[in-house]
């Protein structure tokens, strides 16, 4: 891990320089890490690729018989401590797990299904008594695990829940009567976390027993994904739930709501990064083995463009993703430290970093999007064919936008608690807004410092940030309590803050494997920083002009445009040949490649 006498606050990268040295990166795995993870691939490719098809047909009993093999192997108790079954993992091994399993579709889902919403709202909400009755047989995969929270009326705005749950008059049983919708393992969970309303406005968490009367499930849904997880309505008519089963503080509902979306985002990020390296590795594969004009498709421009910027893209989610993840690690075992429980430790950690939560979730599902779907562009009419296994990837990676709350409500959830942060005083977002308005009326500074390896890279991330700092300033300024209605101008914004934070990463990344390889070792991680932050500029500058345009006139709006100007420059490069030595990299290993 990185300096851990370094404590980095959640967001602090939008106004602090953060050094290299102070991040971890997903190429300092323990040997112990590293044989989980070989271990977690190795069970997808003995176990769940050869029966993807069997999967998807919702085979009886399939799944389940997958997901007990996964936990007598450990594998559904990673993140369980071991004085409850577990494996007591800490945050970034998780993650890694997460990740490597991610590359097994509908298996993939049920698993982060059962160990993420399912799971950990006992962990962490759940009293003795529950902890102990539930999660030993959680972590070995014997009762299998379901989140239900969505409903037909409510799905990202959670609180509104119809699902009610009455006392009865002796004080022993809450009546439960409602329904949910869109509950992934649902056709087979013996254990099901559902969220209801007591008098009509108490939203709080319960845990419920699969063979409780009253409790009933609809059909399988037909979805154009992750067809074999199981997605069910789950209903409830007159479920008597006992007292003791009530999750956490009446009324406290949505903090486990809230809580777990903050972990379920960033694993999220960990998903999409598995399966974005798996499509590669069958990409790249094909390209090498497929032939046209008796040449192999990997030796053309076309398609080395697609498998570079595939590649590249996935290197600055990996760089971004375990930033994020050793932060909220570092945080929970100093937390731990001064006295905290563990339980309470994790929750607080994530929710420091919430802001890099929700941005991992956006930026990993639009990265395997694009990853999947020039998948498909490479493999031509066979990509097409649902014999091959673009098909499953590019219908399976869709709903990772809608997860975990859509894309768009991550969005707007990032600058607005930024400004949260500010108003606490948790962030001075204020002093360096401040600064860059100064640095606007001045004089622009044309001091040429001595060029070095990274130093375009290094200014163009400082500059990003004070375009971002710029925008957001403006745009609080002008609307204040109304700019929560802007929601354009919220999303441009977090753009923004979304590609600075993975070319950051990606640069952090590079600057510490230089330092501990040698530029001469770490050619084609260079050229992926370069070109990924080149892009990255263009795209600060399109969505900062936009926001700017929607809102800003006369004088201001010239002067912001000539300083996003100002802050979104760089130095040409040769963006073509850097792609083609990146490409030529994986081309040559016949495999993903970071």
């Amino acid at each position: 891990m990185g300096d851990n006498n370094k404590k980095i606050k959640g967001g602090q990268f939008l106004i602090d320089n953060i050094s290299f040295k102070d991040i971890f990166t997903a190429d300092e795995w323990t040997e112990e890490q590293r044989m989980l993870a070989m271990s977690c691939s190795d069970f997808l490719k003995a176990e769940i690729d050869p029966v993807l098809d069997r999967i998807d047909s919702l085979e009886e009993g399939l799944m389940p018989s997958l997901l007990d093999k996964a936990g007598q192997l450990g594998l559904l108790s990673i993140s369980v401590p071991e004085n409850y079954g577990g494996f007591g993992g800490d945050f970034n091994t998780s993650l890694l797990t997460t990740e490597v399993l991610g590359g097994g579709h509908s298996f993939s889902v049920a698993l982060a299904a059962h160990t993420g919403i399912g799971t950990l709202p006992i962990l962490y909400f759940g009293n003795e008594e529950q902890k102990q009755k539930y999660l030993p047989k959680l972590a070995m995969g014997e009762w299998k695990a379901s989140y239900c929270l969505t409903e037909p009326g409510s799905g990202s705005d959670a609180l509104a829940a119809k699902t009610k749950a009455v006392l009865t008059d002796d004080g022993k049983h809450y009546v439960i009567n409602g329904q949910k919708m869109w509950i992934t393992n649902g056709g087979f969970a013996d254990v099901f976390v559902v969220f209801a309303q007591i008098d009509g406005d108490k939203f709080t968490g319960f845990i419920i027993d699969k063979d409780t009367d009253g409790l009933s499930l609809g059909n399988e849904e037909h979805k154009m994904g992750i067809k074999g997880s199981s997605t069910r309505q789950v209903f409830f008519q007159d479920c008597k739930v006992p007292v003791e089963n009530v999750l956490g503080e009446i009324g406290k509902g949505h903090l486990i709501a809230f809580n777990i979306l903050n972990i379920g985002r960033i694993k999220l990020g960990g998903a999409t990064l598995g399966a974005a390296k798996k499509v590669i590795s069958h990409a790249v594969k094909y390209a090498n083995e497929r032939q046209q004009f008796k040449l192999p498709i990997a030796r053309f421009g076309a398609i080395q463009y697609k498998l570079a910027e595939q590649v590249t893209r996935v290197y600055a989610l990996e760089a971004a993703l375990y930033r994020a993840s050793d932060d909220i690690t570092k945080m929970e075992e100093a937390l731990q430290k001064d006295g905290m429980p563990y339980e309470q430790a994790i929750l607080e950690a994530a929710k420091e970093f919430a802001i890099e939560c929700a941005l991992l979730k956006v930026a990993g599902s639009e990265v395997l999007d694009y990853v999947a779907d020039e998948g498909v562009q490479i493999l031509g009419g066979y990509g097409f064919s649902a014999d091959f296994p673009m098909d499953r990837s590019y219908r399976d990676s869709r709903i990772n936008r809608i997860f975990e709350g859509t894309n768009e409500i991550n969005r707007m959830l990032i600058l607005d608690m930024f400004f949260k942060k500010g108003m606490k005083g948790e962030l001075d977002l204020m002093g360096p807004a401040k600064a860059v308005q100064g640095e606007l009326m001045g004089i622009p500074d044309f001091n040429t410092e001595e060029a070095t390896l990274f130093s375009e890279e290094e200014k163009a991330i400082k500059n990003m940030k004070k375009a971002i700092l710029m925008v957001a300033g403006a745009a609080a300024q002008k609307f204040m309590t109304k700019l929560s209605h802007e929601q354009e101008i919220l999303m441009n914004a977090a753009d923004m803050i979304i590609d600075l934070y993975m070319a950051e990463s990606a640069l952090l990344r590079t600057q510490k494997l230089v330092d501990a390889k040698g530029e001469a070792a770490c050619e084609h991680q260079i050229a992926m920083t370069k070109v990924y932050v080149f892009d990255a500029v263009d795209r600060v500058n399109k969505s900062g002009k936009d926001a700017i345009i929607s809102f800003a006139d006369g004088d201001m709006q010239r002067m912001m445009l000539l300083g996003l100007k100002r802050f979104t420059k760089i130095a040409p490069i040769n963006i073509r040949d850097l792609r083609r030595k990146i490409a030529g990299k994986i081309i040559d290993a016949n495999d993903y490649l970071a």
